[in-house]
């Protein structure tokens, strides 16, 4: 397929990176390979690059983009197995890792994964096709008050009762199968005069999505043994477009820099906090103006980065 989408925030997250010509990069996130190609046009042949991706049809896209490249490994998994990918392919420590988080464009486009409230398509939003649960799945089994649960705490609706209470309803005539019959209801549950921030149904869809594919109770531990998995001076990028996934990224950055707490007038630490590095933004990169006006994907994105010491 035509790749449509471009990358968000590219050159923020190439210059984070620092790349060096003969370095071991990751792209724990490979998507339809955006960075990643940027990535690999500053890598020599002695250098390499690992793309991770639990999406075979992803992996399979960016195999595409990327064929003129010789020095790349491709890998299916989760970038929250990032040490054990590592492990089994015999590398130690790498030069620095990009995590570009939540449902990638090339998902987007691919209408009949269900990710999006566009259209007429099944109920699915698997990243990885071959777990089982799918968002059909929670539609039509989670009870009331779950639902409700998720859809505020993963989507930040504030009509996550009334939604939920409508899928419950229309459930018990018929089991809803398409993006369309959710889409409906949830235009159905929300007043038409709160419905003027993007589409009514965004945060709902991102809800289940996020429930469907664990994205954010795994996070702060990705974050921490990705910085373990850096080199001395090794960066770690990552992208991310929801607050519960920004404020895991920075909880565990803060826990990873440590915190000293000797007297400012010391000239050295002697209380002996363990640092395994320095956070390199001290607030967030967000995309310029002309990057939010070409691309609405990026209107959300904050980008963090971490040194290795």
């Amino acid at each position: 397929m035509e790749f449509k989408h471009k990358s968000v925030l590219l050159n923020e997250c190439i210059e984070g990176l620092k790349i060096k010509l003969n370095g071991i990069y990751v792209d724990g996130t490979l998507g339809g390979a955006g960075h990643s190609k940027e990535i690999l046009k500053r890598l020599s042949n002695n250098g390499l690059l690992i793309g991770i991706d639990r999406d075979e049809d992803a992996l399979q896209a960016a195999q595409e983009n990327l064929k003129e490249f010789q020095n790349v490994k491709f890998i299916k998994d989760n970038h929250d197995n990032i040490k054990q990918i590592l492990h089994d392919i015999g590398i130690e420590k790498v030069d620095g890792i990009l995590l570009d988080l939540g449902v990638s464009s090339y998902q987007l486009d691919e209408k009949n994964r269900g990710f999006s409230y566009l259209g007429e398509n099944e109920l699915d939003m698997r990243m990885d096709k071959s777990q089982s649960l799918t968002a059909k799945e929670i539609i039509n089994l989670y009870d009331e008050e779950k639902l409700a649960n998720i859809i505020y705490e993963y989507g930040e609706e504030r009509f996550s009762r009334q939604i939920a209470k409508n899928i419950c309803e229309m459930r018990k005539h018929k089991e809803i199968q398409t993006t369309k019959e959710l889409v409906d209801i949830i235009e159905n549950s929300i007043p038409k005069s709160k419905q003027n921030d993007g589409h009514p149904a965004k945060r709902t869809f991102q809800a289940i999505r996020i429930e469907v594919n664990n994205e954010i109770k795994p996070l702060y531990n990705t974050i921490i043994d990705s910085i373990n998995c850096l080199k001395p001076q090794g960066r770690l990028c990552v992208i991310t477009f929801h607050s519960l996934e920004d404020r895991a990224v920075k909880n565990a950055m803060l826990e990873a820099k440590g915190k000293c707490t000797c007297p400012s007038d010391l000239p050295y630490c002697v209380c002996g906090a363990k640092t395994l590095g320095k956070i390199i933004t001290r607030k967030p990169i967000v995309a310029s103006e002309n990057e939010q006006k070409e691309n609405s994907r990026s209107k959300s994105a904050k980008l963090r980065i971490f040194e290795k010491i």
